[in-house]
């Protein structure tokens, strides 16, 4: 069946494969759906990969913030439109983990299993990691923050300049045809909003479904605690893989990682 698209919520929605079970891919910054060319190329033969772009993320997309509420209530119409009568399995990095592991705390029934790349449990994070990491955390996602202010202040022109100097030091490896300031918000969320801050309302994630937790090692710290690790392993069924990458996984060895997942994701059938 070839590629399709259909829009829901405004949102274009890219659908490959015709298989019987959906996987659900969520990007994070400063990607766009196209992060996952490699793994739906993959898996499309037996799996139908569905993914799109983070509501403000696109191209020449209008400058606002997205609640927590908002981007779950989305990604519940798109897996609901995709998948009427069974639950999917999420793929996810960076801010997709973020955001899609509080998709599975609010509709649990409407996810099978779970694959987090290198983001794991925040609040875990917080308590574990040193000041310096803390310091380090802070530092870099108040620089988007102001990123995306900046936008409303001054124009884009300079707001752009910082969000692109960030992906450049963080040596991200995709190339999009368009990095802005407004692709910062949930940094603003975070650090900078009061009544709808996602440190405010995100929940500590402990999933009781299956997951697969893959993460690269040379990063100048970790997106996840260990003790979260621990537990994760705990459970039956879960995995944990460590890449020697940076935080792109997924792009800097992409043969490898596709055959990590595609074993998990026929053993935990």
């Amino acid at each position: 069946m070839p590629p399709s698209t259909r829009v829901i919520d405004n949102i274009p929605i890219h659908i490959d494969g015709s298989a019987p079970e959906t996987i659900v891919m969520i990007h994070g910054w400063p990607d766009t759906h196209r992060l996952w060319d490699s793994q739906v190329a993959a898996l499309s033969p037996d799996y139908r990969c569905v993914r799109f772009t983070l509501p403000g993320f696109e191209a020449g997309a209008a400058r606002r913030t997205h609640t927590l509420d908002e981007l779950c209530t989305f990604f519940l119409h798109v897996i609901d439109a995709v998948s009427p009568d069974a639950p999917v399995t999420l793929m996810l990095h960076d801010w997709g983990c973020f955001f899609g592991y509080q998709f599975y705390l609010r509709f649990p029934q409407r996810v099978k299993r779970i694959v987090g790349v290198d983001v794991g449990d925040i609040k875990s994070l917080r308590n574990e990691a040193t000041p310096r990491v803390l310091f380090m955390i802070a530092a870099y996602q108040n620089w988007l923050a102001l990123a995306w202010r900046l936008g409303g202040w001054f124009g884009s022109s300079l707001g752009d300049w910082m969000a692109r100097s960030m992906a450049r030091w963080a040596h991200c490896p995709t190339v999009e045809t368009h990095r802005g300031a407004q692709q910062a918000y949930p940094y603003y969320m975070t650090w900078w909003e009061r009544e709808n801050s996602y440190r405010r309302y995100g929940r500590p994630f402990e999933p009781e479904c299956p997951m697969l937790f893959i993460y690269g090692t040379r990063k100048p710290f970790m997106f996840h605690a260990q003790a979260w690790l621990e537990r994760l392993l705990a459970r039956p069924g879960n995995r944990v893989v460590p890449f020697d990458t940076g935080h792109w996984v997924m792009i800097q060895q992409p043969e490898a990682f596709n055959a990590v997942v595609k074993d998990w994701l026929v053993s935990s059938r």
